[in-house]
């Protein structure tokens, strides 16, 4: 680039809802520019005008949004390379496809899909390139005044890039070091189609990286085999000196590690692809996002960063500013990520220990609201503080902390049949006379009181423990006991104590 400042984009099309391996994709870049001092472009691809999905650019849009990641400038942010979105910029791209023509580099083809699928019928591996576009039906094989008497009649057409063969393809990859491709292997690719006046990707890209000024284009590994036609455009349009640097990040492999990334291993496995939960309006399925999953976006964000890059240290949380800070492109991985979902959800309990108890209650209090139990927001706090280091979601508090709230209709019938024993009954009747005695409820107010008790009747602990924790709890499960007395208060611990006696007994 003539110029220093480090410019990148992202790029997605609204063809549906962003995959999880956009989303670092966009993560990546945004790393690279805050660590230099650039700027992240948004910019939407919808040249493929049948692929087009109402609601997509907006559901992209509020993940990033969500994520955390900030775009400096683009689709909904402004700027002053614009318009951002490739649709609104057909006028732009005519203009270069009919310098490629003037030049000589590109050409009008009329084949229709029905011929060229009797093509590739006839001939196995068949490609539209310089050993087979004097075959077909274009406007090197007719005359200049029987192309443009097609065109005038309203024949659908597309324009091809001239690919010459013979040539070295020279790709300098910031990943995979230096890539030379032999251009005999690239084909005459579309870059133009008169049904619908826009152009492809690839060339709706090479035009808009040039005119937004993009230094850096860092992509999913899928867009490798695409970069060696975009240096020929580069150089057909003489931009050689501003072409950018590439970097093609290292796939996203299936959890069992062979094979790529897809939606159908998330449904499979049971874990989310996509950053937020998406409605399919054409068919009406809905498939998980990792927002309404109970995700934090920190969470994903630190997980994302760790396929196929690490810091070089043992270190696994980092905030946002601490990975802007490290991020190394050239430090990531050639070979592709495994997908460990299950690190993921690592990640999400790790990031629960790491917030305070309150934030935590105030992400749990509506679930205990609408479970139908009306509780002041400190004793929502206090149930947090007890068992948030026991679960990766917030939505999981409830099954683990619902005896804290509502008292056991029933009893476990494991746990009866292992911690009932047949003075069960007695041995507990005996323990609510002593805490009904105590004045100091509070957990140490108990313990001494209770231990002292134990220790002059010469009964096990255990015992005594397990089974008072199955008269509160109705089951095998929960922090300390006396922590959990002394929330509930002593009329509530004596009222279920009676209660499970005299069921159980």
């Amino acid at each position: 680039m003539s110029e220093n400042k480090v410019r990148v984009r992202f790029a997605p099309s609204p063809t549906g809802p962003l995959h999880i391996g956009g989303v670092r994709t966009a993560l990546f870049n945004y790393l690279f520019a805050r660590q230099h001092g650039g700027e992240l472009v948004f910019r939407i691809e919808d040249t493929d005008s049948n692929r087009f999905v109402p609601g997509a650019e907006e559901y992209i849009i509020e993940s990033f949004r969500w994520l955390g990641i900030k775009f400096d400038e683009g689709v909904s942010f402004g700027g002053e390379y614009g318009p951002y979105r490739q649709s609104e910029r057909r006028d732009i791209y005519r203009k270069y496809v009919d310098m490629l023509l003037e030049k000589g580099m590109a050409y009008v083809a009329f084949d229709t899909p029905e011929e060229l699928e009797k093509k590739r019928s006839e001939t196995a591996n068949f490609q539209y390139d310089a050993h087979t576009r004097m075959q077909m039906t274009n406007s090197l094989t007719m005359t200049p005044e029987e192309c443009n008497r097609r065109i005038a009649d309203g024949q659908q057409y597309v324009v091809r890039f001239k690919v010459e063969p013979g040539q070295e393809v020279h790709v300098d990859d910031m990943i995979r070091g230096e890539v030379v491709i032999k251009s005999d292997i690239i084909d005459d690719k579309v870059l133009y189609k008169s049904a619908d006046e826009l152009p492809t990707y690839h060339l709706a890209n090479i035009v808009d990286d040039h005119l937004m000024k993009i230094s850096h284009v860092i992509r999913g590994e899928e867009w490798l085999p695409s970069a060696p036609l975009h240096v020929l455009l580069y150089r057909a349009f003489g931009w050689e000196d501003t072409m950018p640097k590439f970097a093609h990040l290292p796939l996203l492999l299936k959890p069992e590690g062979k094979g790529k990334l897809s939606k159908r291993d998330g449904d499979r496995l049971g874990f989310p692809v996509f950053p937020l939960e998406w409605h399919d309006p054409k068919t009406g399925d809905v498939s998980s996002g990792y927002r309404e999953s109970g995700y934090f976006p920190e969470a994903v964000v630190n997980f994302l960063a760790l396929l196929g890059w690490n810091p070089g240290t043992e270190q696994e949380l980092f905030t946002l500013d601490e990975l802007v800070s490290l991020f190394d492109i050239t430090k990531c991985s050639k070979a592709g990520a495994r997908f460990d979902y299950q690190k993921g959800i690592w990640f999400n309990h790790e990031y629960i220990l790491r917030k305070s108890s309150e934030e935590i209650a105030r992400l749990f209090a509506p679930i205990v609201a609408n479970n139908g139990v009306d509780e002041p927001f400190e004793r929502v706090l206090k149930v947090v503080e007890m068992m948030k280091d026991r679960v990766s979601f917030v939505k999981e508090l409830w099954q683990l902390c619902s005896f804290f709230f509502i008292a056991p209709t029933e009893y476990d019938a494991k746990t009866v049949k292992k911690r009932w024993k047949a003075d069960s009954a007695k041995v507990m009747g005996e323990l609510a006379e002593v805490l009904e005695g105590i004045e100091d409820f509070s957990v140490e107010g108990q313990e001494h009181v209770v231990m002292a008790w134990v220790e002059s009747k010469g009964y096990k602990l255990g015992d005594v423990m397990n089974a008072f924790r199955l008269t509160l709890v109705g089951e095998g499960k929960g922090p300390g006991m006396f922590d959990i007395s002394a929330f509930l208060g002593k009329e509530e611990t004596l009222r279920r104590m009676r209660r499970a006696i005299e069921v159980l007994k």
